[in-house]
């Protein structure tokens, strides 16, 4: 019998969850985005976490196989990036 893959975030229907913030996180999240904005906006930010948390796994899945990233390697693109022309020549 075939199963079927858990949905991705985002997908499926939504089901309601209890979650306790503190009193001061629920009246700055109220303030942000009005009573009935509440589920969305805390839907989004669990998405990005939960994305932000998987490319922190494959980083560090990166820097095992391939070893750390090279800092002024990374400073030079960004320099590159910015249009800066004082990055490092010899870096690329």
């Amino acid at each position: 019998m075939a199963t079927t893959p858990d949905p991705a975030p985002g997908e499926s229907p939504v089901r309601p969850v209890t979650v306790s913030p503190h009193e001061g996180t629920i009246a700055a999240l109220k303030a942000r985005t009005g009573k009935r904005g509440m589920s969305a906006y805390v839907e989004a930010l669990i998405q990005r976490r939960l994305e932000r948390d998987r490319l922190r796994e494959l980083i560090e899945d990166a820097e095992t196989e391939h070893g750390p990233v090279d800092q002024a390697a990374v400073e030079a693109k960004r320099a590159l990036l910015r249009g800066d022309p004082a990055g490092p020549a010899d870096a690329a």
